[in-house]
This record gives structure tokens, C-alpha cells and sequence, in this order.
């Protein structure tokens, strides 16, 4: 930015820019200071702050000091694993793992059901979305910014939805009917989504 000089510290550009959010993509462990996140958490009542570098050796801080130093006002999600928070509180917060696996598999699918002809930035867009809607309050409650992944199933089955009806409105589609109705689509999606279930290999009556 032209307020913020070449060589100024994070922390200059912090203060110069007054940011609610810090993504963080450096690999430079520990480079979100406790200073630098209690300044950008006096601009706002919930700051989003993202350590996104791995693995956990290169993340920007951890969520325990994100939460920390927001007195459990942040809203976090990180690059790498990390486990859950008690705070002082008592409060247990759960930071998710920001990960594209929660929105490729409904985009794959989508795109088998449908017979997608490409995918567009709206396609992402909606997907995106759809992800965001799958949240329960208790999810959200939890500090959770993604659905917990016990759900990655029905959360698929959503975004897998939502491209579609997107396709359809741009006439991007080849094998599903243009006047399907919604629940038609929801059932149709249902019925074509994978389950591993595998037939034993060995006959159980020759043991």
C-alpha cells in the first residue's frame, strides 16, 4: 500500500492500515506477536486471525494465542492441525483446519452428476457458500469455522447442490434434466454419492 513504506514491520502496517484481519502465508513462525494481534483486536469486536503456513513448525501463531490474546474474542482457522482450547473461562473452543477438501468433493460430484461442462469462479463461489450454511449454531458456538468433519458427507451433498443449480441457471449442464425440480436434484445427488462398503474377498463358511 502507498501509506505503508518499503521496510515497515508488520506492525507498521498494522497500525498504518487498521486491518480486522491477519491471513497469514509467510512460513515465518511465530511473526503474528502478541502485540501485533491485540492491535488488530482493538479495531474490532470478533478479529479474524488465520495462520495459514505449515505444518505447525512454520504457523504464525497458534490458536490458543490468537485466543489468548483476544480474551476468546477471535475468530480463527488455520493451515495445520491443531488441537482444541480450554480458555480461562472454561470455554472450549474447537479452531478448524481451513482446507479445500470440505468443498472439492462436492464440486467433483456436481460436476459427475451433471455433466458440468466447466467450472466457473460463480461454480467456487457458491460452493463457498454452501459450506458456510452447512454451520450449525453449536458449530459456530464452538469456534468452529468450518462443519465439523464427522459431517463432510452432508456438507458435500450441499455444495454438490448448489453448483448444480448453479450450472443449470447458466445452461452448463449435459445429463440432467434442465426442469428438475429442487428435491428432484437433492434425491438424485443422494442417490449417486459413493459409499466404500466392500464385499469380503474371502468366503466367511471355507474359515
Amino acid at each position: 500500500h502507498s501509506s505503508i513504506p518499503d521496510g515497515a514491520s508488520l506492525m507498521d502496517a498494522v497500525k498504518a492500515q487498521r486491518p480486522t484481519c491477519l491471513l497469514g502465508l509467510s512460513t515465518v513462525k511465530d511473526v503474528f506477536t502478541e502485540e501485533i494481534v491485540r492491535e488488530v483486536a482493538s479495531y474490532t469486536d470478533r478479529p479474524i486471525i488465520m495462520p495459514m503456513s505449515n505444518p505447525t513448525s512454520k504457523s504464525e501463531c497458534t490458536p490458543e494465542q490468537a485466543y489468548t490474546w483476544t480474551d476468546g474474542r477471535a475468530i480463527v482457522a488455520t493451515g495445520s492441525p491443531f488441537t482444541a482450547v480450554t480458555l480461562k473461562d472454561g470455554r472450549t473452543l474447537y479452531p478448524s483446519q481451513c482446507n479445500n477438501m470440505y468443498v472439492f468433493p462436492g464440486i467433483g460430484l456436481a460436476a459427475s452428476v451433471a455433466g458440468v461442462k466447466n467450472i466457473t469462479d460463480k461454480m467456487l463461489y457458491v460452493a463457498a457458500v454452501a459450506c458456510a450454511e452447512a454451520m450449525s449454531e453449536a458449530e459456530i458456538a464452538d469456534g468452529r469455522t468450518f462443519p465439523a468433519i464427522q459431517r463432510i458427507r452432508d456438507v458435500s451433498h450441499l455444495v454438490a447442490c448448489a453448483v448444480i443449480e448453479e450450472a443449470l441457471e447458466k445452461d452448463l449442464t449435459t445429463k440432467i434434466p434442465k426442469d428438475i425440480t429442487s428435491e428432484g436434484l437433492k434425491d438424485l445427488v443422494a442417490r449417486k454419492m459413493y459409499f466404500p462398503q466392500y464385499v469380503p474377498l474371502v468366503d466367511p463358511r471355507n474359515h
